[in-house]
């Protein structure tokens, strides 16, 4: 099912949707370009709020590591 929507772009930008659409809709060119969009979003997103948990954690996991290492030392 598709949804009827307006939107309000600069002048430049609809121009060159224009352009690059060439023979295709314009509809459709819009939609892969924003499905491109969330998908590299996305995946940037979730990267950089790995990427800040893991610093988060760090000390936390560092000190994990070293109590199992004086554990397995001192069997």
């Amino acid at each position: 099912m598709y949804q009827k929507i307006n939107i309000t772009l600069p002048e430049q930008t609809a121009h060159l949707i224009e352009q690059m659409a060439d023979k295709r809709s314009i509809s459709r060119f819009v939609e892969d370009a924003v499905i491109y969009y969330i998908q590299h979003v996305g995946k940037e997103s979730l990267r950089e709020r790995m990427k800040q948990g893991a610093l988060k954690r760090a000390e936390r996991d560092l000190k994990l590591s070293q109590e199992w290492n004086s554990l397995e030392d001192s069997i």
